[in-house]
């Protein structure tokens, strides 16, 4: 890819053009922090090209105020009040189950991040958002709690001009098959490797 040039040009009768716009499935994966971090770099330029932007955030906790949430939201209202970019949601689907367990079981869980996904499938076939962000919803997947083929098969299928960005590890392999960006986090060098706790600004 040298100087953002494409190695190839299929023979797939389509213009350049057709191809350049073309909605993209990405996924961000791996060990090393930096995933989210992407996805949500990406969902600003959508932001600043007007189109409408969906986050659905699986494990995080309800409680846990990330930076980029209240960013988004401000855009949100930037745009409401004076037109400039898109429009942003922000949710927070399930109960918040993250690293640790919270209130409520392993099952409860799983119904409301199913129900989650269920949600998204309404808004892809209804082309409500032209970006969709799916942070840490690999794990759903990873665990069992949401069918991999389904997804898959949802998002190959979806209608219109909708991009969609998956974050998290464990990424299934069907997942990164479908895909036509995948981007592996891997670790050099942390400062946790050094005994360093996250702190405000750069993990949150």
């Amino acid at each position: 890819m040298p100087q953002g040039q494409p190695t190839s040009v299929p023979k797939d009768g389509l213009t350049t053009r057709q191809r350049r716009n073309r909605p993209l499935l990405m996924v961000h994966t791996g060990e090393m922090k930096g995933k989210s971090t992407s996805a949500f770099g990406l969902a600003l330029r959508g932001w600043n090209q007007g189109w409408s932007i969906g986050v659905f955030q699986f494990v995080k906790s309800a409680k846990w105020k990330v930076g980029e949430e209240e960013a988004f939201k401000a855009l949100g209202r930037v745009h409401d009040e004076t037109g400039a970019g898109g429009p942003v949601e922000w949710h927070k689907m399930g109960e918040g189950w993250s690293w640790t367990r919270k209130q409520g079981t392993e099952q409860d869980h799983a119904t409301a991040a199913l129900e989650g996904w269920r949600e998204i499938s309404r808004r892809i076939a209804d082309g409500v958002h032209g970006l969709y962000v799916l942070d840490e919803f690999t794990y759903p997947m990873h665990w069992g709690w949401v069918d991999v083929d389904e997804v898959v098969a949802t998002l190959r299928d979806r209608p219109g001009h909708q991009h969609v960005v998956i974050t998290g590890r464990y990424a299934p392999p069907a997942l990164l098959d479908a895909a036509d960006l995948v981007v592996e986090m891997s670790k050099v060098k942390h400062p946790m490797d050094d005994g360093q706790k996250g702190q405000k600004g750069i993990e949150w």
